[in-house]
């Protein structure tokens, strides 16, 4: 990894995803494949690049994700807290815009976990009185 990089980490639920940022023409990789071929609706793709809209920095950065662990969508999140922590290495001044579209807050959220005696986390298993 050269000097002039930025690293940056992001978690949502059981995923994580670590991104490289250079200055360059734009282009976003995710897990060595291009963004459009990882993630391939619109809806994602459009949530992925949220931060760097509101930031008015889409075509200024090459950025190279690595990502892993939960879903589509909890990766997704992860790269958009990734991506905003990034944005404010480079710029300190995006704090309150990025703060106030809510990317800067890591959503903790987790699965809950199974509980002994019981089939899941809260279901129960059936009472019986008689």
């Amino acid at each position: 990894m050269s000097t002039d990089a930025i690293n940056a980490t992001g978690r949502r639920k059981t995923s994580i995803a670590r991104i490289q940022m250079k200055p360059g023409a734009g282009t976003l990789t995710v897990n060595d494949k291009p963004m459009e071929e990882y993630f391939p609706t619109v809806q994602l793709q459009n949530s992925l690049l949220y931060p760097l809209h509101v930031a008015d920095s889409a075509q200024k950065w090459d950025i190279s994700i690595i990502a892993h662990g939960g879903g589509v969508t909890g990766q997704v999140g992860a790269i958009r807290l990734a991506l905003s922590r990034a944005l404010l290495k480079v710029d300190a001044d995006l704090r309150p815009t990025l703060k106030a579209e809510g990317l800067l807050t890591r959503d903790p959220r987790m699965k809950e976990r199974k509980k002994p005696g019981q089939p899941g986390a809260r279901k129960r298993f059936q009472f019986s009185k008689r």
